[in-house]
């Protein structure tokens, strides 16, 4: 059985906790300011991301590996949530492009288009982060924040050489 069996579609996940989240942040950018608001959305999706990870690494019978992770994506594109062109994929390397993010779309459509980066795209480095600590998120632009498209770029790190460091 494959670990995305009946696992909802992020996309719709997202669109979810966005509608429990806008009344939330709207209560706490009228008590606190839009500044303190944003501190404590992003720091409990921060955390939330962290904890996905951990609970999806548990459920790979073979531990977290970047090829459980790139296995994991139809996740994040069902619905037709992100249309992509992968530029590496192998051992190593996951590296793809976002042309068009519905995530983006229905944040704006939401009128959450100033914190849809901490709803979604903020989560992407710290869900890898709990889901495997020898893969790295390096990504430079988002379409969320207004550019033409989302660049990822996940290495992973030698588990060898990681498990090594410092016992020479």
């Amino acid at each position: 059985m494959s670990t995305t069996d009946g696992e909802l579609g992020i996309l719709e996940r997202r669109r979810i906790e966005a509608e429990i989240i806008k009344p939330i942040y709207e209560i706490l950018v009228r008590d606190y300011g839009v500044e303190k608001a944003q501190g404590v959305i992003e720091e409990a999706v921060v955390n939330s991301a962290i904890e996905a990870g951990k609970h999806f690494a548990e459920k790979e019978p073979e531990g977290p590996s970047l090829k459980g992770f790139v296995d994991l994506q139809v996740l994040w594109e069902k619905d037709d949530a992100l249309d992509t062109d992968i530029i590496a994929s192998d051992a190593e390397h996951y590296d793809y492009d976002v042309h068009r993010c519905r995530y983006a779309e229905m944040y704006h459509e939401m009128g959450l288009g100033d914190i849809g980066f901490l709803l979604s795209c903020n989560r992407d480095a710290k869900f890898i982060e709990g889901y495997d600590p020898n893969v790295k998120l390096d990504r430079t632009q988002t379409i969320m924040q207004g550019y033409s498209h989302c660049d990822f770029r996940y290495t992973a790190k030698d588990k060898k050489t990681a498990e090594d460091v410092g016992t020479e």
